[in-house]
């Protein structure tokens, strides 16, 4: 209830000022109970995917916390890992507003944030300060002014500031608000960047020893024969996990709607199926050796568990959280138990 009146309130915003609102209270609540305040408490329902220990599958995914502003907050939540994020190499303001529009009746979002952030020297201070001991994901991207050309470069220096801090890496290559950034889903460009990852990855490893895992996210819009080139790419090169799926082009689900024809990636409820086909897909193609993050689309505890049938070891949500509120963890975790 109290999240239903919260949720009434910042509907009265534009969507970017309801989030700016929302990181501003929660940055300044850290340590309020928020699980009791919202009734969501979430018990503990234990995985260990990536070599790591995970209190509960359902995770915050990237771009709520672009940041990291909020961890203490998220983890009061219940959350049973964090990803923040999509952090790049110099802060950068994204592309112009409006770039983030609600479709209520589809229970769904577009967004063309463009990887605005304050950059990776800002988000390691605030996990620094946070003292965070739990499961923590830093997202990583490139600079929209960086040429696709030398994206690696900014992967690896994202890579190298973020190591120490996260429990571990994701590399965002699948955004579609950032010009050619999808590019490095395919071919030669995929196997360089995952190559020089890896080699980084090692030497990382070897410089704090400690192993961070590395996951790729990957795009729901690729074609059957690119998604089964990207899973043989990331067993090729060793990936840790696949993170399936990021937003889509695509307008299924929203057609003649308020805002469907604003340009971005869709997210919610349209984006249900087409991911979990992704999912699915991948599962036969990795045979187990490499582990699913799902995400797209959940907004319900069935949906959480149509994601792991699927193939999935954990599930990430956000834009159900935003419709949903902090019940939809606690109702995943109990869905998953």
């Amino acid at each position: 209830m109290f999240y239903f009146l919260l949720r009434t309130l910042l509907f009265q915003c534009d969507p970017e000022t309801a989030h700016d609102r929302t990181i501003g209270l929660l940055r300044a609540t850290p340590a309020l109970p928020l699980g009791a305040l919202f009734g969501a408490s979430v018990p503990p329902q234990p995985r260990r995917v990536m070599g790591l220990d995970f209190p509960n599958p359902v995770g915050l995914a990237a771009g709520l916390d672009k940041n990291g502003e909020c961890i203490r907050a998220w983890e009061a939540l219940g959350f049973g890992f964090i990803e923040i994020g999509t952090v790049t190499p110099r802060a950068q303001p994204g592309n112009a507003r409006p770039r983030m529009f609600r479709l209520p009746p589809a229970r769904a979002l577009i967004n063309r944030m463009g990887f605005n952030n304050k950059g990776v020297e800002y988000l390691v201070e605030q996990v620094r300060r946070s003292g965070f001991k739990g499961v923590l994901g830093i997202n990583i991207g490139k600079n929209a002014d960086t040429p696709v050309e030398r994206a690696t470069d900014d992967y690896l220096t994202g890579l190298r500031k973020v190591y120490p801090w996260a429990s571990y890496v994701t590399v965002n290559i699948s955004s579609p608000n950032t010009p050619g950034l999808r590019d490095l889903q395919y071919g030669a460009a995929l196997d360089q960047l995952l190559a020089a990852l890896k080699a980084e990855q090692q030497r990382l490893c070897d410089s704090h020893g400690r192993y961070v895992p590395l996951a790729i996210k990957i795009a729901p819009d690729l074609a059957d024969a690119d998604l089964s080139a990207v899973g043989q790419a990331l067993l090729r090169h060793g990936m840790d996990a696949v993170i399936a799926t990021n937003t889509t082009f695509s307008r299924v689900g929203v057609d003649g709607l308020l805002h469907a024809g604003e340009a971005g990636g869709l997210s919610g409820a349209p984006l249900r199926e087409r991911s979990t086909a992704v999912v699915r897909r991948l599962a036969d193609i990795l045979a187990g050796e490499i582990p699913i993050i799902a995400v797209g689309g959940i907004l319900s505890g069935a949906d959480a568990v149509a994601k792991i049938r699927a193939g999935a070891s954990l599930v990430q949500i956000y834009t159900g959280f935003i419709y949903r509120g902090p019940d939809l963890i606690r109702e995943a975790v109990l869905a998953l138990r």
